[in-house]
């Protein structure tokens, strides 16, 4: 499968200072960027800039930023699901993961998560694929938002559905382990009926267990 990756932009007068939602962009163009510090959720920020460059450098890989100035202030990644996760196990050339979403503190509200992923589906090739997203409440800022779990899951999902997600019911163990947790997707508007069904039997693996 090629993949085809269109750049948009978009820029948002935000309270605390206009900045730019911009991508899919290079690897080139990451390293040269600074990352804030309070990019923490899922590594320290030196590791997750590195992170991004890789999956910048993958055929598949997407990465949109939130930019302040030269500073990344958040981001969005798409590549292919982990090979230890179910998701890749049907090898889906189509399926890719919304792996991680992220954005400082201090740029939270004001529809910023909402607006990287909205650019993110400006780009005509994502109709080409089926997207979908894992939420786990482990990896929440409860504390800094100082939201409960369903509290926090209300604001995941409002977000996604901006991008065109919707809620999708799985039997996968990790997910099932908590009532928050969940799995959202977007089918895009040319993907076959035989990627659905494959997509479908990976949602319920266990069906026939019982």
């Amino acid at each position: 499968m090629e993949h085809i990756k269109t750049y948009n932009a978009m820029e948002i007068k935000h309270k605390n200072g206009n900045i730019i939602i911009e991508g899919p962009i290079t690897a080139d163009h990451l390293a040269n960027l600074d990352f804030h510090e309070d990019l923490v959720a899922f590594r320290p920020p030196a590791q997750q800039h590195r992170a991004l460059i890789e999956i910048a450098e993958l055929p598949e890989g997407r990465i949109l930023i939130v930019r302040d100035s030269n500073e990344i202030v958040g981001y969005v990644t798409y590549l292919y699901p982990d090979p230890l996760e179910r998701w890749s196990q049907g090898k889906i050339e189509n399926l890719i993961e919304l792996g991680a979403i992220e954005v400082i503190p201090k740029f939270r509200g004001g529809g910023v998560g909402k607006s990287l992923l909205r650019v993110s589906m400006m780009d005509d090739a994502m109709e080409d694929y089926i997207i979908l997203t894992t939420e786990y409440y482990w990896h929440w800022d409860l504390k800094g938002t100082k939201l409960n779990v369903w509290e926090y899951r209300k604001i995941m999902e409002k977000m996604m559905n901006a991008g065109g997600l919707e809620y999708y019911a799985t039997d996968d163990p990790e997910i099932s382990s908590h009532p928050a947790n969940c799995l959202m997707a977007r089918i895009g508007k040319r993907i076959d009926q035989d990627s659905i069904q494959q997509f479908d039997s990976l949602r319920f693996m266990n069906r026939f267990m019982y």
